[in-house]
């Protein structure tokens, strides 16, 4: 039997056809897909909204470090529980990560955890330079409280969105929730370019210089002059062209994947044992990027991996904790266990927005005989 993935590329047909045409016609590497991406981004998200289309979301964060400021002996609080292109970044600026914790509603950034460490490191003479925090696998972060927060401390945010691209909190879109967004349009997220990224920002002086920075940062002279480092960040017009297309179906790939949410809940609500992630409240709106379900333990967790590997279904444990993880074994971490505990009996289900009905219903399959 053919393989089913977790989130494999969902690209329309029929967009693709054209932007294969277009390369005998209107030319997709031409420079003005770039800017016509980043228009359609802005319109998703509204007037007063600056977006800058990179190479990928790494990217987005690192020139989000550059334009708050950060650098060499810096430090920088990250959520724990996320994949770690949203820490890299920081160490590749000499910076040091301080790993928070998570909470059990929505697995993001722990609001008390946070406050901790913040009191803790000024205690140590050192006031965070910025806040990372992650919508993690499309679930928005607890806006108000983690807001409160960073304000008290004139701590800027920077809201790594690249899993939560159509997210929102209280009809608020992911990505404006903090003073910096970041978004992925990586070959696996809900639309995709192939590879990309980008920063949006309501600050038109972030804005220009995450560009300046993204451009080789290029002096604005009839010759080539650089005053400082700069990096070859920017999207590529092919992959932007591709973006103009598929940003299209944004809505229809959102409530495709949360169908998916919805087969699994209907399957999972008379296993109490089993807890999926959903949102707490009305204010949330997942674009539920990946379903993911906490099972009773670990071995219960593994046994019910290695059973979808058999039947040729990929499935994937939760993100390992960056404090876990052993290059980042020496850094600073506040909280509990939450993260290690979801770490421990977190597993990622198949939810493309392109998964089949037969393909449904063989992990349908897989999962009543597991649980029967």
């Amino acid at each position: 039997m053919d393989r089913i993935y977790l989130s494999s590329p969902h690209i329309d047909p029929l967009a693709y056809h054209q932007q294969v045409l277009m390369i005998g016609e209107d030319n997709p590497l031409s420079v003005e897909n770039i800017f016509l991406f980043e228009k359609k981004i802005q319109d998703i998200y509204g007037l007063g909204v600056y977006a800058t289309a990179l190479n990928s979301g790494t990217s987005a964060i690192h020139l989000a470090l550059l334009a708050l400021g950060v650098g060499v002996g810096d430090e920088v609080i990250c959520q724990s529980l996320t994949f770690i292109a949203s820490v890299n970044p920081i160490v590749y600026l000499g910076a040091i990560p301080v790993f928070v914790d998570s909470e059990l509603d929505t697995w993001n950034m722990c609001p008390i955890a946070l406050e901790k460490a913040i009191k803790d490191r000024m205690i140590k003479g050192k006031l965070p330079k910025a806040i990372i925090v992650v919508d993690l696998y499309g679930m928005p972060f607890k806006y108000y409280e983690i807001r409160k927060i960073a304000n008290k401390y004139a701590i800027p945010i920077i809201e790594d969105s690249a899993e939560a691209f159509g997210s929102s909190y209280e009809k608020k879109k992911c990505g404006l929730l903090g003073d910096i967004g970041i978004l992925s349009f990586n070959i696996n997220k809900i639309i995709t370019t192939g590879g990309g990224g980008g920063v949006i920002t309501k600050s038109k002086k972030i804005a220009n210089k995450v560009l300046f920075l993204a451009t080789q940062a290029r002096e604005n002279t009839i010759y080539y002059q650089h005053e400082v480092i700069g990096y070859n960040y920017r999207i590529n017009p092919l992959a932007a062209s591709l973006g103009c297309l598929e940003i299209n179906n944004l809505n229809k790939y959102i409530e495709l994947r949360k169908r998916n949410h919805q087969y699994y809940l209907d399957f999972f609500k008379d296993i109490f044992t089993v807890k999926m992630l959903v949102e707490p409240s009305e204010c949330f709106y997942s674009n539920h990027w990946l379903s993911a379900v906490v099972l009773e333990s670990y071995e219960q967790r593994e046994a019910l991996r290695l059973a979808f590997e058999k039947a040729n279904i990929e499935t994937r444990p939760l993100w390992k904790p960056m404090h876990l993880q052993p290059i980042f074994k020496s850094y600073p971490y506040y909280g509990a266990r939450i993260s290690e505990d979801l770490f421990e009996r977190g597993l990622c289900l198949p939810s493309g927005s392109n998964l089949t009905e037969s393909e449904k219903e063989r992990i349908l399959s897989e999962l009543q005989l597991f649980f029967r």
